[in-house]
């Protein structure tokens, strides 16, 4: 069986169009200068850290431990004035009737 390298496909695409008809006109440079945009404090606290970067499952873990704890104190907190709160009403009650 012979192969068909070197044939050239006669229903295959046409070659490109090299020819240049629409010539770009120069155009004048843009000179305006634009001023620097002012870094947030946000950023500025960013650039200073440095170290080694964390992989991200172990900054995803790190994030949900800390929201835990702060959800776990303000849990506490909540409780906290809640019991406090009891135990005026329940004084208030006792002197009301003593």
């Amino acid at each position: 069986m012979a192969k068909n390298r070197n044939k050239k496909k006669k229903n295959g695409s046409t070659p490109m169009d090299t020819t240049d008809d629409n010539l770009e006109i120069p155009q004048a440079m843009d000179t305006s200068e634009l001023a620097a945009p002012i870094p947030s404090s946000g950023a500025l606290t960013s650039r200073l850290k440095k170290g080694v970067p964390m992989k991200r499952t172990k900054n995803i873990r790190k994030m949900k431990a800390i929201a835990k704890a702060i959800s776990q104190n303000e849990k506490s907190v909540e409780k906290i004035s809640k019991n406090e709160s009891k135990k005026l009403r329940t004084k208030s009650g006792k002197l009301l009737y003593d």
